[in-house]
């Protein structure tokens, strides 16, 4: 869901993540012949929207967000993107973002095969980030064991078991085994760890300690001048 906050004025881009203040929205209100009455009659209330457009400030994006907002319950329903996607820094291979993108996407209308792209997201990772090529996930994940805590590399097997449903078909083909919304949420928070946990991690310590090197360096430098 877009991110708005219209007491404050503020609201976070869905496209580029860019978190910043608007000084005006554009809106219209359509209701059919009661857009100018209030209260709106009863039977329509659960068709009265405002329309809130947001253009960004960031000069790299200048994307257009649409919202709409019901004016009597005030629930939001975002128009354009549909679907707001969690943003990762771009030293992140291409391809598991990708993956991880088209999972998003189509989550709730699939959650099986946003399961089964969530699976393909994670080998990617285990591919990328740990060096791992075994004959298949399973064998990688075994491989992976003693690199992470216990209940991580629990949670990492779960998700390439739950994964399997979509990416196998049971040997009863009558067998259906299904895969609710909030379930496949719980393994894109997954995936929203391990990125955060393996990639962004590493990348801040590596930062961290190169500017602190660099540091002693330019002091060692200035005592020895």
């Amino acid at each position: 869901m877009i991110q708005i906050n219209f007491e404050a004025k503020t609201y976070v881009c869905p496209f580029c993540g860019h978190a910043q203040a608007y000084a005006n929205s554009e809106n219209c209100v359509q209701n059919g012949l009661y857009r100018n009455v209030s209260p709106i009659p009863s039977e329509y209330q659960e068709s009265s929207f405002e329309i809130h457009s947001f253009q960004c400030n960031n000069a790299a994006c200048k994307r257009i967000a649409v919202s709409a907002i019901n004016r009597t319950d005030h629930k939001q329903i975002d128009i354009v993107p549909q679907v707001v996607i969690k943003h990762f820094p771009d030293y992140i291979p291409g391809q598991i973002l990708k993956d991880y993108e088209e999972a998003n996407l189509i989550l709730e209308r699939s959650p099986k095969a946003a399961a089964t792209l969530l699976r393909r997201c994670l080998q990617g990772m285990i591919h990328d980030f740990w060096g791992i090529r075994e004959k298949n996930l399973n064998a990688e994940i075994t491989s992976l064991k003693d690199k992470v805590p216990a209940a991580q590399w629990n949670a990492i097997d779960g998700l390439r078991k739950v994964g399997n449903i979509g990416a196998h078909m049971e040997k009863d083909v009558n067998l259906i085994i299904d895969i609710d919304i909030n379930e496949a949420k719980k393994l894109l928070r997954l995936i929203d760890l391990l990125l955060e946990k393996w990639y962004i991690a590493r990348h801040d310590e590596e930062n961290l300690l190169t500017e602190i090197s660099e540091i002693a360096e330019e002091k060692e430098a200035k005592r020895k001048d």
